[in-house]
């Protein structure tokens, strides 16, 4: 990016985490925590101030004068980690080349969640006029998806996904334990983090019924037939290694597709309810200790 430009005031995408690594150049960062969100809002919590340095109505945003900003320069070869839901503000005082990624995980589902309904509440809200319609909850996905990135369809089979992948790698953590005679090992607490965080963010999407309204049903047999679903959980067991710095053994292919001798291989998820009930029982045959 040239000298002097820069980036309006914004929380990441999805609420997500997010890192930015500058390869040469000087960045300027304004971020604000994320218990004062709600100062640099209008009084209908609509819209947020778009630059921090502009003549900013006070008559429209009456909490601005009260945000406090951090602030931080960053340098060449220099890192800067953003939690979910830090607003930030980014200058770059020279011209500039940095690396960026975003992603969540078990730690942050939760705000992506909180994010989606908000967005789907107003989305509904704007079109309350045609409630009357057959297909009012399609178009509101539809703009949800539009406006945020994804709707509630798409985030319910992230979820379940990422629920069958950790309980495959949960089976086979435990199996790895059991015939090592090993006290079990952070890996295998993550993974049961993991899931206790996915069941607790598909607790909240109850009331909602996601799949059930869209007719989604997703089967633990068939993503174990997928070969990319399986190269997905050996991929993220050697993360989990990686991150805890264990010489756990990293999982194979064989002993993922393992799980297709076990009871749980039938399982379908339908609902968030169905999710919940699926969690539970991985948790207390495959966790032991870690359940809830």
């Amino acid at each position: 990016m040239d000298v002097g430009t820069w980036t309006p005031l914004h929380a990441d995408v999805f609420r997500s985490y997010s890192w930015s690594a500058n390869v040469c150049g000087k960045k300027q960062w304004y971020f604000l925590p994320p218990s004062q969100p709600h100062l640099v809002f209008d009084r209908n919590m609509k819209s947020s101030v778009y630059d921090i340095f502009a003549d900013v109505s006070q008559s429209k945003f009456p909490g601005f004068e009260k945000a406090i900003w951090w602030e931080c320069t960053q340098e060449e070869n220099e890192v800067i980690f953003v939690p979910s839901g830090w607003y930030h503000q980014v200058h770059n005082l020279e011209d500039t080349i940095s690396i960026n990624h975003n992603w969540f995980n078990g730690y942050n589902l939760s705000w992506v969640w909180d994010l989606l309904l908000k967005d789907y509440n107003e989305a509904s809200e704007y079109i309350e006029d045609l409630k009357g319609c057959d297909d009012f909850e399609e178009l509101c996905q539809r703009n949800l998806a539009a406006n945020t990135g994804m709707n509630f369809y798409d985030f319910f089979i992230f979820i379940v996904r990422f629920a069958f992948a950790n309980v495959v790698l949960l089976h086979t953590f435990a199996q790895v334990k059991n015939e090592t005679s090993r006290k079990p090992s952070k890996a295998l607490q993550h993974i049961c983090f993991n899931l206790e965080s996915i069941r607790s963010t598909a607790v909240k999407m109850k009331p909602i019924n996601t799949g059930d309204r869209q007719g989604v049903l997703l089967d633990l047999r068939k993503n174990l037939e997928d070969h990319s679903f399986i190269e997905l959980c050996v991929a993220v067991g050697k993360t989990y290694e990686l991150i805890q710095d264990t010489d756990e053994m990293t999982p194979t292919l064989l002993q993922c597709t393992d799980l297709m001798c076990t009871s749980f291989v039938r399982s379908q998820v339908q609902s968030s309810e169905h999710l919940v009930a699926f969690i539970d029982d991985a948790l207390t045959k495959l966790g032991g200790a870690f359940s809830r």
